[in-house]
């Protein structure tokens, strides 16, 4: 009796289908190809800009919808890691396109931002939407001390860099750029180190730390997981090559978006500061904002940690310092000196959420305090 070849793919066509249609923000993708050819065809800077704007919130949302279901696979420690990755990959390839193009200035925002969104605005509406649906929530207490020990570390980073140029520079008989450049680039490798060490320290010395532990409303399976779990829905090679396709329409949609920033900054009257700390990181950070507050109101508080916090974590001590790194092969002077005023916002950002995680427990009051201070730091960027 002859056997018929399994249709796998039919699977996943219905997954990718199921994926598009299951957010209607994914009508946005109907743009993506007109915001490409405005960029190619150098369309008005302001067309350019809000076309490819549009085009990386569905690409960023449906990267979190496969690398959701290819996490499913891994457990929440790696699957968390593999959310945080592909959802910074929007950053990553947005800085080092501005950084390319000589937007030192954007690079250094957008980045920040990205920080900012997933301490304050992400983490804010995950303490929020969850504590609406489960009421009290708790996470591991040891892995969130070990994550923010981190933070304020890679905070320090910035800051020290930051104050060597303020401080230093004028009295220094040696050339004050040259002095900071060098502090920055021997800063941004000790940050790598630290990020490698933080990868061991995650994924081999101490796993348990920082696995997703089931909250007492959550029922546990006979087979020891929690009776939700789910099954992926794509394959792993539909999974890989979706995240590659994606990931190369989001890096040439990024090098039309910082292109045009700069003249859509002038005709609109919108600052370079407050596009690329408040608006660009909004778009980019997508994918994590829906993950993060998803599992929240699941009850799945370490693995939405893990995607807030450990994608903050991966932009301070990985993307920054590789930024830097990548300018320093490029012939690019990008320093970790940010201005006075990003360098103290950072700092109270992580400062305030140490403060509300202190306790590994969480609730809607202390989301609307971090959604609250992303707030009055987005006024301030926009009059800057």
């Amino acid at each position: 009796m002859r056997r018929s070849a399994p249709r796998w793919w039919r699977s996943d066509l219905r997954a990718v289908r199921e994926i598009i249609l299951g957010n209607w923000i994914n009508v946005l993708l109907l743009i993506t190809p007109v915001g490409l050819a405005a960029g190619y065809l150098k369309w008005e800077a302001g067309y350019v800009f809000i076309l490819n704007f549009l085009s990386l919130v569905p690409l960023a949302l449906v990267l979190g919808d496969v690398t959701e279901d290819l996490a499913l696979r891994y457990g929440s420690v790696i699957g968390g890691l593999i959310n945080a990755t592909f959802g910074n990959i929007v950053e990553i390839i947005l800085s080092i396109a501005a950084l390319l193009n000589g937007l030192y200035g954007v690079v250094a925002a957008s980045l920040l931002g990205s920080i900012l969104s997933n301490l304050l605005l992400v983490m804010g509406c995950s303490f929020f939407f969850g504590g609406l649906y489960n009421k009290t929530q708790r996470f591991n207490a040891t892995g969130n001390q070990a994550s923010g020990s981190l933070l304020f570390l890679a905070a320090l980073g910035f800051l020290i860099p930051t104050g060597a140029g303020l401080l230093f520079g004028g009295g220094s008989e040696h050339n004050p750029e040259a002095l900071v450049l060098g502090i920055s680039r021997g800063t941004a490798v000790v940050l790598l180190l630290c990020y490698a060490c933080y990868l061991g320290f995650q994924l081999y010395t101490h796993t348990d730390l920082f696995e997703d532990t089931p909250n007492h409303e959550t029922e546990i399976g006979s087979d020891g997981l929690p009776a939700e779990a789910e099954e992926p829905m794509l394959s792993l090679v539909a999974s890989v090559a979706l995240l590659t396709a994606i990931t190369l329409v989001v890096a040439v949609a990024s090098e039309f978006l910082t292109s045009s920033l700069e003249e859509f900054s002038k005709t609109s009257g919108l600052g370079e500061a407050f596009l690329g700390t408040i608006v660009l990181p909004i778009a980019g950070n997508a994918c994590e904002h829906m993950t993060a507050v998803i599992v929240a109101t699941k009850n799945k508080m370490d693995l939405s940690m893990g995607v807030a916090v450990g994608s903050s974590i991966q932009v301070a001590l990985f993307a920054v310092p590789f930024a830097v790194v990548v300018g320093w092969a490029t012939g690019h002077p990008f320093t970790l000196s940010f201005d006075p005023f990003s360098a103290m916002a950072l700092m109270l950002s992580v400062a305030q959420t140490n403060f509300v995680t202190a306790g590994a427990t969480s609730h809607w009051l202390l989301g609307v305090q971090l959604i609250a201070l992303y707030v009055l730091i987005s006024i301030a960027y926009f009059f800057k």
